[in-house]
């Protein structure tokens, strides 16, 4: 940074960096530099905004005074590095008067998993929905109202940086009042890039479910007459699939089991849960828990799905949208479309992803009639409500759960991609590409002091979110290839990520499953190494110290200690059988099976483990039980995951699964409803000789957490039971 000149005038250049497009942050430098008295220029860039500007020196420290002091909601600014310079001089004498607007070129963008200029979709703010309900306002009822504060934004770029026509609303010109609004220094949407109004912005349209056109009644096709016959079709039962921000959803009115139990049928989803889209929070008030934490949660611009804590003690509300769970998954309207529907059905809607289960979502209007519509077979929905503004990318909405009252995202999509997390200074190394697991892909670049987690994908084994990741590790090549160091990927050799990373330029790290685990809570929270971190999970692979993979899940994990091993393995649960392997994880029933052989012939013959026992036929479960007993396909297991399964399995909670994580949440959903007290049982650590398999063969250095107690009791209460 260089020092200001003398008094008098001068000229200061700033890169602005942190998330400064699409929030109304060059008006606010126009403002600010009209109000004193600036002139210059301000242009978005490739990942920042650029300024230049000239006048009076003190004029000029004032700017910086204020800039970070007075940004607009929803913009974020790093550290600024001002370089000032001389005022040029000028044969004319006075420069040009006031602060130029520039567009900056276009670097052209596909469904890239990382955009380093741009920011995340917003949900309508306050100003915006105030017109939507004011007969008044020419944006009256309008289902694409926005502005500088709120709307699309990363679901519609097609090009960095941030500018009208670098989106999909580029085919859509400003009608004259448009115009004069974006022009205005002192018209809210000056400069909103998504600017639109019922003159010159994107219609809605109503399809069959063949993509034939229809009207609403008496053959209206406005705005409201649309909305008002979806309305009927839900309250008749009817399956809407609705053009969203990032992607199509699946509605019907969540009030209505039989239309639940028909969505669940055509969507080939037995039984995960489906989110709720309401109008406002104080509609989940008769079902769950809401607390002001909760409130807030769903009041973020992001406008996640908040899993809030079921009421209990009654007959379960909106039965069929979230079986055996102890949440209700909710969120508010994402987008003034939501809003308009939700509002005018006035229920609780299913708002479950546009897709048939396990595969990608669908974005285009053409491409959902193929798929939704019946084009392959039996129909998913029975009407569409698609609109013309296109969406650039597919993005799942964002999931969140507030942990001990702080918020924590499962899933991180809508709303909150592509901006960056702050990292640190020294705690990552730059230019790294990290590519996670398979099951739940979200991979993540570290460059410049920030990391930039891309939307979740979900699981890479459908080809097409395979395929969506290699084009993204390209377009990450293209861009940055030359500051990138390294890749890193899981260690499991099976993977389809760790087989991804090795076919790209730069140096590949494996990292075994749990320590990333650690690893990650680490850099979320800035602690220091070393660290002890309780990894409890599904599965994952470890190499073994005989050169055999083993399978972890339940550990606790010396990061960083001392001596030159990065990862020490101090205690982890006591091992049990996976039979049939892979297929273990889908069926908890193997899962209980395994954990009985392991504890031997007492636990088999027990009467409490009638309902796992009971889930085979006699001839399958003799043979699970040899294949055990022989060591065919039945690795040994520490995770906390099965053993969460096994125990689902022996209550007779779930035998085999339909989503992954099945037996869990219903193992968690049956504690939250049990009555009184729950039992509490230790799980006891034993010395690491105490089990097969000790410190010589790679086990945890301090010893086993030992389920068998727990197990005993489990099943003596099972027995003693009617269930």
């Amino acid at each position: 940074m260089s020092g200001p000149p003398g008094a008098g005038r001068a000229r200061l250049q700033l890169a602005c960096r942190g998330v400064v497009q699409g929030v109304g942050f060059r008006p606010l430098v126009h403002r600010l530099a009209s109000d004193l008295a600036l002139s210059g220029e301000v242009q978005n860039g490739p990942g920042l905004v650029r300024l230049q500007l000239e006048g009076e020196r003190h004029a000029l420290e004032a700017f910086l005074r204020r800039l970070p002091c007075q940004l607009p909601p929803g913009a974020r600014l790093e550290r600024l590095d001002p370089l000032w310079l001389p005022a040029p001089t000028r044969p004319s004498g006075a420069p040009p008067a006031g602060v130029r607007i520039l567009d900056g070129g276009a670097e052209r963008l596909g469904i890239d998993l990382v955009a380093a200029a741009l920011v995340a979709d917003r949900a309508p703010c306050g100003a915006c929905l105030a017109e939507l309900a004011d007969p008044a306002d020419r944006r009256f009822g309008y289902p694409f109202i926005s502005c500088c504060d709120c709307g699309p934004r990363f679901s519609i770029a097609t090009a960095e940086p941030w500018v009208r026509a670098h989106t999909t609303l580029a085919p859509f010109p400003l009608c004259p009042a448009c115009r004069r609004e974006f022009e205005d220094p002192a018209d809210r949407r000056f400069h909103a890039e998504t600017i639109a109004c019922p003159e010159c912005g994107p219609r809605l349209a109503l399809w069959d479910g063949a993509g034939r056109p229809l009207a609403g009644p008496g053959g209206d096709g406005s705005t409201g007459a649309l909305i008002r016959a979806c309305c009927g079709r839900l309250a008749a039962g009817e399956i809407l699939a609705l053009q969203g921000v990032g992607g199509f959803q699946l509605l019907v009115d969540a009030t209505n089991a039989a239309a639940v139990a028909r969505l669940r049928r055509r969507k080939r989803r037995p039984a995960k849960p489906f989110a709720l889209l309401v109008a406002e929070a104080g509609a989940m008030a008769p079902f769950c828990r809401l607390d002001a934490e909760e409130r807030r949660a769903l009041a973020e611009p992001a406008a996640p799905i908040v899993l809030l804590r079921r009421l209990l003690g009654g007959p379960e509300a909106l039965p069929g949208v979230a079986p055996g769970s102890p949440s209700l998954g909710a969120m508010l309207p994402a987008s003034p479309l939501h809003h308009l529907l939700a509002h005018a059905f006035g229920r609780p809607l299913v708002a479950t992803s546009g897709n048939p289960s396990g595969e990608p979502l669908c974005t285009d209007p053409a491409e959902a009639v193929a798929r939704l519509g019946g084009g392959a077979g039996e129909p998913i929905t029975d009407v569409f409500l698609v609109h013309e503004r296109a969406i650039a990318r597919p993005l799942d909405d964002s999931v969140l759960q507030l942990i001990d009252g702080r918020p924590a995202l499962l899933r991180r999509a809508r709303g909150y991609a592509p901006e960056p997390l702050p990292l640190a200074p020294g705690g990552a190394p730059e230019g790294v590409v990290a590519l996670g697991g398979d099951l739940k892909s979200a991979p993540a670049l570290a460059l410049d002091g920030r990391l930039w987690l891309a939307p979740h994908l979900g699981d890479l084994a459908e080809g097409r979110l395979l395929s969506r990741l290699a084009d993204g590790l390209a377009a990450i090549e293209r861009r940055w290839g030359g500051r990138l160091t390294r890749i890193a990927c899981d260690a499991h050799p099976g993977y389809l990520s760790h087989q991804l990373a090795a076919d790209q330029p730069w140096p590949r790290r494996t990292v075994q499953h749990h320590r990333a685990h650690g690893l990650a809570v680490l850099a979320e929270h800035g602690l220091p190494l070393p660290l002890l971190a309780v990894t409890w999970d599904g599965l994952g692979y470890a190499p073994g110290a005989d050169g055999t993979s083993q399978l972890w899940g339940g550990e606790l994990l010396l990061l960083g200690g001392p001596g030159a091993a990065p990862c020490e393995r101090l205690v982890a649960l006591r091992p049990f059988f996976l039979p049939g392997g892979e297929r273990a994880m889908a069926e908890p029933r193997r899962a209980a099976l395994g954990l009985l052989a392991a504890a031997g012939s007492w636990a088999l013959a027990h009467p409490g483990a009638r309902h796992s026992l009971n889930a085979f036929a006699a001839a399958e479960r003799q043979l699970l039980l040899q294949a055990i007993a022989s060591g065919c396909n039945s690795p040994l297991s520490t995770s906390v995951g099965r053993l969460f399964d096994a125990v689902a399995s022996l209550l007779g909670l779930v035998q085999v699964q339909s989503f992954e994580g099945e037996g869990g949440l219903r193992l968690e959903g049956a504690a939250a409803a049990a009555p009184g007290e729950l039992a509490s049982w230790p799980l006891p650590l034993v010395p690491p000789e105490a089990v097969a398999g000790g410190v010589a063969a790679g086990g945890p250095s301090l010893g086993w957490l030992d389920w068998e107690p727990l197990l005993d009791a489990l099943l003596a209460a099972i027995a003693a039971s009617r269930a």
